[in-house]
């Protein structure tokens, strides 16, 4: 990746529905110069998709917790069964005294109480420990710490 692709994917993380006319002028390229550069990140799998930031709260999802998960057996296959629960937003596979981490939005605390028994229920699972977040003070992605774009 150089500058210029460096300075797109900046662009896009900011506002995804730009034209091609806006990026490419942001960047000193044509229309059709910006598009082809933004369809060689995605065929080569920098931008993965195009989405929307929404509010859980909007949506009546208030509790976010991190549950670490314990096993009796290596978890690295299973990443099929963690995603089949809606409420896990993000699974990893992670080292120290749990296997796995995920992230979980529910609407209540006995919602996420339904999704621990769930996450509890796949195979090789021995155990759960959820910690409940009380306020959160920001969320950075991976583009905050990409340079900003030439003026």
């Amino acid at each position: 990746m150089d500058d210029i692709d460096r300075a797109l994917v900046a662009l896009l993380r900011r506002d995804a529905a730009q034209s091609y006319a806006a990026l490419g002028g942001a960047v000193g390229l044509s229309p059709g110069a910006a598009h082809e550069r933004v369809r060689k990140l995605r065929e080569r799998g920098v931008i993965r998709r195009t989405t929307v930031e929404v509010d859980p709260a909007a949506l009546g999802q208030d509790v976010l917790a991190f549950v670490m998960v314990a096993s009796s057996a290596w978890m690295g296959g299973s990443a099929g069964e963690f995603a089949a629960v809606p409420e896990v937003e993000e699974a990893h596979v992670i080292a120290g005294s749990a296997s796995v981490l995920v992230k979980v939005r529910a609407s209540t605390t006995g919602h996420l109480q339904d999704v621990l028994r769930r996450l509890y229920a796949i195979e090789g699972v021995s155990g759960t420990q959820a910690t409940v977040v009380l306020e959160t003070f920001f969320e950075r992605d991976v583009a905050a710490a990409a340079p900003e774009p030439a003026p």
